[in-house]
């Protein structure tokens, strides 16, 4: 990023809006069935909990959170993956291959026979299932942001690429939407028994519809770049050497800017929905309501935050988001667990959104203005997953080892430093509104 942009240019046409709508309708589907399969598992973790591993030893909700935190492990080299075969046979194939891997896996957990029934192996089959999850997640994130980004027109590109985290954190709400009308027509016996499986099978057969719906939307990579790459002309196209020796500052900026944003967005709309869980544990009804309204709170801020950036630039709404966590993250874990009111514990939780907006509206778009298309889906996946896998999923876990401690002061320490050590970057490295990659291949986002 270094030339400010000046140019006049004309504004996209009706008909290239539409085009834009629709595409980030299909490619915005299939991100949400993908992401509710992430995050059913943790909502429904209490619920199978004693179907893979009994519940009468302490370390049980560790095992669980554990089960979810290796799954980041694969990222990376689903990153890498489908990084590499988005560069070079096109975004829309990428899409549709890590959707239907997904959907798999969630119908294998789904049916998979609880440890009284075939003992270790049930453990271990979900295990694997949620390894093929991670490595299906690890390629979803860099090529959809990519896809994105790309498919917006260049003075709407924040507001489009926003629904990435719409549908992101929409399958969050989907997944604890499912749990809300579980509960409203089963026991809480029968929830543990075998309801928790439906919340998994949802996401297989809703990935039929987003199977279609991705292989009809535009491919957004133009026919030459993937031509180059197929015949060899084009050897740096989706090539890990390249991106580890040519575009190693870019990468290190997208891992370094994802660093304190995975953490946060792990720690507020993770840790925090179980925190409310945990403060009414007799009251499972209440808790599900104030997560859920929240998460649909967080899920409608995130194209407000891409409409600001498309008039004020992107990074001062991260640097609002940084300043923010800083000092918002211990106010968040050190009284959340205190407030027994349902008013006040959204209240707490939807500040931390507003906060947390500000990295995650725009997260995706800035990191894929880093790189040029023919490395983009690598570079945006390899850099978000590397920071993801060791500072995102980890949270859970972190957390919930520490608080077993009574160490969950330290817990904040680390999230804080993680939100210092990208502000930072936001603040020294980052240029509001320079010219970027995308500019330059798609027309000026701040032309006049």
């Amino acid at each position: 990023m270094t030339s400010k942009i000046e140019a006049p240019q004309v504004r996209s046409t009706p008909a290239q809006t539409r085009r834009a709508i629709w595409n980030t309708i299909r490619g915005s589907s299939g991100n949400l069935v993908e992401w509710y399969d992430v995050y059913v598992y943790t909502v429904f973790a209490t619920y199978f909990e004693g179907q893979f591993f009994d519940e009468s030893e302490k370390n049980s909700t560790v095992y669980v959170y554990a089960i979810f935190a290796i799954t980041f492990v694969m990222r990376p080299i689903g990153s890498w993956f489908f990084g590499r075969f988005a560069d070079r046979r096109g975004r829309r194939s990428a899409l549709t291959v890590s959707v239907s891997l997904m959907a798999f896996c969630s119908m294998v957990v789904a049916v998979v026979p609880s440890q009284a029934a075939i003992g270790v192996a049930a453990p271990v089959i979900l295990i694997l299932a949620r390894l093929v999850q991670g490595f299906a997640t690890g390629g979803e994130y860099g090529t959809s942001a990519t896809y994105m980004s790309e498919a917006a027109t260049r003075e709407r590109r924040g507001f489009f690429s926003s629904f990435q985290y719409v549908t992101l954190v929409g399958g969050h709400v989907l997944a604890q939407f499912t749990l809300l009308v579980l509960q409203a027509f089963l026991t809480d016996e029968q929830l543990r028994e075998f309801g928790w499986r439906i919340g998994f099978a949802v996401g297989g057969v809703a990935a039929v519809v987003v199977f279609w719906l991705r292989r009809t939307m535009d491919e957004s990579l133009s026919d030459e770049v993937i031509e180059a790459a197929k015949t060899g002309r084009d050897p740096r196209a989706g090539s890990l050497r390249a991106l580890f020796t040519e575009y190693w500052r870019p990468l290190l900026v997208c891992f370094l800017i994802t660093m304190g944003g995975t953490v946060a967005f792990y720690t507020y709309s993770v840790n925090a929905p179980a925190i409310v869980k945990t403060a009414y544990k007799d009251d499972a009804m209440t808790a599900t309501w104030v997560n859920l309204i929240g998460l649909i709170f967080l899920m409608l801020l995130q194209p407000v935050g891409g409409m600001i950036s498309d008039k004020v630039g992107r990074k001062p709404l991260l640097v609002f988001f940084g300043i923010g966590g800083l000092f918002y993250t211990y106010i968040l874990i050190t009284f959340l667990p205190e407030t027994h009111s349902p008013l006040t514990s959204f209240a707490l939780v939807a500040v931390g959104y507003i906060i947390l907006t500000g990295y995650t509206s725009i997260n995706a778009l800035v990191k894929s203005e880093l790189f040029p298309a023919h490395i983009r889906a690598l570079g945006v996946g390899v850099g978000y997953a590397l920071a993801n896998s060791m500072f995102g999923g980890t949270a859970p876990l972190i957390y919930q080892a520490l608080k077993e401690r009574d160490q969950v002061p330290l817990f904040i320490g680390y999230v804080t430093v993680c939100i210092a050590v990208s502000l930072v970057v936001y603040v020294f490295v980052l240029r509001n509104k320079a010219e970027t990659h995308l500019d330059r291949e798609r027309g000026s986002a701040f032309g006049v």
